[in-house]
């Protein structure tokens, strides 16, 4: 006799009918709620997925991963649903596990600057409820993206280059691994010489190795100065060698970031920035005790004109820098407002900052090639940089905007860089794994996924291309 494997949806089914008792009211399968889960920003590729489950606690996750192992079901962690690249669409038949309703502040430890926090609280909400001890969490997206979202993709930001991203800001992690099993990495200690660097492991894992569900943070203590001003420049080549300049002699600088001329262009119109031109723009910021702020601006200012910048126009109050900066993360925004009926396909990658000019200026000859209007735009003090390629609605035009990202990422990876600095693998980077690691790092990578999460539940399809022991 013949005994047949219940499918997929009957697998499903049993999970659910089994969570029901414990999580009745958090679970939907409302179409709006799907569609609000089956997608994150800037790819088109979109699936429902077949449940979404609100996770409150460490418990609930354990729970939903336990059935899900046993039965086979695929899991996708959701929590803002800003990440760029595919990360959080998922599979058939999927359920989609929601943490947005994790926001507690478990711990507050001021005087040690570290904290512990649920992962679904975001950056924003926990340096509002902060404000008052003087410290602040620096690490800086610029979406509203939880803190568990950014440790699973190693998020980074306009302040990296000065505070470092995910990775050097995360203490210790709690997560729940594919079989509901519980475990906590690191701790609230700044240096360890024990055991595996577990939090590293899962810092960046895309919630392919299990699902981050608290983190411990490093908090830094409030400038007790923080300037900011932007440099305009004629040239794209003389702005790119100011921020080289900067990093190479060692100036403290806190942000500085790239627009050029196409993107201050919209950015001008999309965000009211008076009195500045659409040319390659500088944006800086400053941070630390007056005196040392001062000798910052002055050594900054120096290279800036050297380099044929056109003078400083500074931001002295607060709404005026919250203001600029806003500007800086609404670029996204202001591009999609070139052509308001395109789509914009965001990709950005990184190089070692000494090969950043000979990067930009062969991706502006590509892009001039292409036909299609890119603005970039970027992290430069730390050599990342974003390109936002604007095509039509068609299956052509999003080959033409694909082949245009193969030319740019093909670049950096010519000159010793990533194919992302930031935005992580997700679905839309996963072609370029091979060329930069190399097969025999991506088999290492494989095991481990595939000891981790035998039965491939965990966000299968991300963050690793198929290959021997891995079927994705």
């Amino acid at each position: 006799m013949t005994v047949l494997s219940p499918s997929a949806e009957e697998r499903l089914q049993t999970v659910l009918s089994r969570l029901r008792p414990r999580l009745e009211n958090q679970i939907s399968t409302a179409t709006s709620v799907l569609e609000e889960h089956s997608h994150g920003e800037a790819m088109d590729a979109a699936r429902l997925p077949a449940a979404v489950i609100f996770a409150e606690s460490t418990e609930d996750v354990s729970a939903v991963l336990k059935e899900c192992h046993i039965a086979r079901v695929p899991v996708v962690a959701f929590g803002a649903g800003t990440s760029v690249e595919g990360h959080v669409t998922p599979p058939e038949h999927a359920i989609s596990l929601d943490l947005s309703r994790m926001t507690t502040i478990v711990e507050l430890n001021a005087e040690d600057l570290d904290c512990r926090v649920q992962a679904g609280l975001t950056r924003q909400s926990l340096n509002t409820q902060i404000r008052d001890t003087g410290l602040f969490f620096p690490v800086d997206p610029g979406g509203e993206a939880t803190l568990g979202g950014m440790c699973a993709t190693r998020a980074s930001g306009t302040a990296a280059v000065r505070y470092g991203t995910m990775k050097e800001n995360v203490l210790g992690l709690t997560v729940v691994l594919a079989t509901g099993e519980i475990i906590r990495t690191g701790g609230r200690v700044r240096k360890s010489s024990t055991g595996y660097d577990l939090t590293s492991l899962f810092i960046g894992s895309e919630g392919t190795l299990g699902i981050i569900t608290e983190v411990q943070l490093r908090l830094h203590g409030r400038p007790d100065t923080l300037s900011a001003a932007i440099c305009q420049f004629e040239n794209l080549h003389d702005a790119i060698q100011t921020a080289m300049e900067i990093i190479q002699c060692g100036i403290p600088i806190n942000r500085v970031e790239l627009m050029d001329s196409m993107q201050m262009e919209a950015s001008i119109r999309f965000s009211k920035l008076e009195g500045l031109r659409p040319l390659t723009t500088l944006f800086f910021e400053f941070a630390g005790a007056p005196a040392a702020v001062q000798e910052q601006v002055t050594a900054t200012e120096e290279l800036a004109l050297a380099n044929n910048g056109l003078g400083f126009a500074w931001a002295e109050s607060a709404e005026d820098r919250a203001r600029l900066w806003k500007a800086r993360h609404d670029a996204f925004w202001a591009a999609k407002a070139i052509e308001p009926t395109a789509r914009v396909i965001s990709t950005d990658c990184i190089v070692p900052i000494s090969r950043l000019g000979e990067l930009i200026e062969g991706v502006s000859q590509d892009i001039a090639a292409s036909g299609l209007k890119a603005p970039l735009l970027g992290h430069v003090g730390d050599g990342n940089f974003h390109t936002l390629i604007i095509t039509e609605h068609s299956p052509e035009g999003y080959e033409r905007a694909l082949e245009l990202d193969r030319k740019i990422v093909g670049r950096a990876l010519a000159l010793d860089g990533s194919c992302s600095g930031e935005h992580g693998v997700g679905m839309g980077k996963l072609e370029f794994l091979a060329t930069e690691h190399g097969e025999g790092a991506l088999s290492v990578m494989r095991a481990l996924k595939s000891t981790m999460d035998p039965h491939h539940i965990l966000n299968p399809g991300k963050l690793l291309p198929n290959g021997p022991v891995y079927r994705g």
